[in-house]
């Protein structure tokens, strides 16, 4: 059974994207030194990538090529996608996904991006565990980490570090 799990950065006010949408907060990070949390040693035991709408479009609008060749990727959306920038499927019921994602045999799967997907996996009890990168940042406000769904929880810790340029690393589980 795959595991579905998080992988993503914060600010340190509890945003993962600007008003606008923008990662240019984060982007200054890129030549940081994660060692054994690198997101390439990451992606390696993935290979699924699940992703919202929301996070489907910022990724395709960037003139960088797919970042996901040779993954299996599903977007969660109820409308079309016309000429994406590489393979992909997509999903709208997420009991019927969660249920498809939990099927797998072949290595784990990546919530990638988005609090609303985050939140509805978590609602459903179908994130496993997530990686939080709090960066050294306060943008102020923008896309939170978790939207507001009255959702409460207890996640066990189970790692932190303090990283390069001030990032601080946690891993949570939630089962």
């Amino acid at each position: 059974m795959a595991r579905i799990r998080g992988y993503i950065a914060t600010s340190l006010d509890g945003y993962i994207a600007d008003r606008n949408g923008g990662l240019d907060w984060l982007f200054k990070y890129d030549d940081m030194d994660l060692g054994e949390h690198d997101y390439r040693l990451f992606a390696t035991s993935i290979r699924t990538v699940i992703m919202g709408r929301d996070t489907y479009d910022f990724i395709a609008a960037q003139p960088t090529p797919w970042a996901y060749e040779g993954k299996r990727v599903l977007v969660v959306t109820s409308r079309p996608i016309s000429s994406p920038p590489g393979e992909l499927e997509t999903r709208h019921d997420v009991e019927a996904l969660i249920a498809e994602l939990r099927a797998l045999d072949d290595g784990d799967v990546w919530m990638l991006g988005g609090g609303r997907l985050q939140a509805a996996f978590l609602e459903r009890g179908a994130l496993d565990d997530i990686e939080i990168y709090v960066m050294p940042e306060i943008i102020g406000g923008g896309v939170p980490l978790f939207p507001a769904t009255g959702l409460r929880l207890s996640p066990k810790l189970i790692e932190t570090k303090a990283l390069d340029k001030g990032c601080v690393y946690l891993r949570y589980n939630f089962s």
